[in-house]
């Protein structure tokens, strides 16, 4: 019940921020302050929060590291089976791009932080890193593939190096493994920093959910919800049940990859010739889904 709350918490601020949005009070140049607090404050701190005290041993390992890959590019690859004769490449690219390309930071790790324990915590923050270092070169290069178009690969690995995400993460796992104290008041300050992160993301998102078109191709659509959010995280749950994971691990990776499509592939898609409207109605799809797929989820693996 604790969880159904929780998740019905989630999406009546979803819509919070929807409805700022269509009032105004949260037009572009708020939701983009909005935005930056969450990603450059509230994200990171959670980050180092939830890893300053663990070392990179007890949470990186090569089962890990070889499980998520082996996840996402799987995924992928049933997407590109499936979506690959669409109407058009931007629709095509767009398709398989959503399917796994995962909300992780905005919605997949501060769930878990509201949800879960800190050592659950602490691996989806890893989680976060390392699929984040491969899922955004991964759809950089299909929809400028697919598309023609023209997009600065090496820029956008090179602004991985500044990613706050990142960033935060590496200082988290440096601070853990050398064992440097953090006084209790700025891990107390740091922690209530982190707090913010949910509700500041998923206003962010609400006031991002913007479908666009009237006409809906709704097998496209569908197939696109049923890969990301509902093949996704059973082949997480495969793939690490066969690695003998602990279960900590297990619970981390399953409810991430369960999370829906990242929005930052709908301003992908509208700078690399991808279909903008199919991508705007993808993110809102999934993310509306994901609110019960989630709550299976987390029942289960909880």
């Amino acid at each position: 019940m604790d969880v159904l709350i929780r998740l019905i918490a989630l999406l009546v601020v979803l819509l919070v921020g929807t409805g700022l949005r269509k009032s105004g009070i949260l037009n572009a140049g708020r939701t983009a302050k909005l935005n930056a607090l969450a990603y450059y404050v509230a994200l990171p701190a959670l980050i180092f929060v939830s890893t300053y005290d663990q070392a990179i041993t007890e949470l990186l390992s090569p089962a890990l590291i070889g499980g998520l890959l082996l996840v996402l590019f799987l995924t992928a690859g049933v997407a590109w089976l499936v979506h690959r004769g669409r109407s058009s490449p931007g629709r095509s690219s767009v398709a398989i791009v959503q399917s796994y390309h995962s909300n992780l930071g905005y919605l997949g790790l501060p769930l878990v932080a509201a949800t879960f324990d800190a050592r659950v915590t602490a691996i989806a923050s890893v989680i976060l890193g390392v699929v984040t270092l491969t899922q955004l070169p991964l759809t950089i290069l299909v929809l400028s593939t697919f598309n023609g178009a023209d997009a600065a690969l090496a820029d956008e690995l090179r602004g991985l190096a500044t990613n706050p995400v990142l960033v935060s993460l590496v200082i988290g796992l440096a601070v853990g493994s050398s064992g440097i104290a953090v006084p209790p008041t700025a891990a107390a300050g740091l922690d209530g920093l982190g707090a913010l992160a949910l509700p500041l993301a998923l206003l962010c998102v609400g006031a991002s959910l913007q479908p666009e078109g009237t006409s809906v191709d709704f097998g496209a659509v569908g197939s696109v919800v049923a890969i990301k959010i509902c093949c996704m995280p059973v082949l997480a749950w495969l793939v690490f049940s066969t690695l003998a994971v602990d279960p900590a691990t297990l619970t981390a990776t399953v409810v991430m990859f369960g999370t829906p499509t990242a929005v930052s592939t709908y301003v992908f898609a509208a700078e690399l010739g991808g279909d903008r409207e199919f991508a705007s109605l993808n993110v809102f799809a999934t993310t509306v889904v994901s609110i019960a797929t989630l709550f299976v989820l987390i029942t289960l693996v909880g």
